[in-house]
């Protein structure tokens, strides 16, 4: 049979799942304040940055492209 390796993506979904898990449970609470999660998305934050903490690999948000809006609202300002 098989050994499960134990790579970072593995550590990375384990510990996105156990997060989502006490989220629906009523169990997590936010870092500072400790006060209940209560928002998905506030869990799906804490549960990526404890798994960046872990040493999993998991990409940052993509950022918005501003360069161009700055651009074109630049350009509408000159005229």
């Amino acid at each position: 049979m098989a050994k499960k390796s134990s790579s970072s993506s593995s550590k990375g979904k384990n510990k996105i799942r156990k997060v989502m898990k006490e989220k629906k449970e009523g169990t997590l609470k936010s870092g500072r304040s400790g006060k209940k999660v209560t928002s998905r998305k506030q869990a799906v934050a804490i549960a990526l940055s404890e798994a960046r903490r872990a040493g999993a690999k998991i990409p940052k948000k993509k950022a918005t492209k501003k360069t161009a809006t700055k651009k074109k609202s630049a350009a509408k300002k000159s005229r």
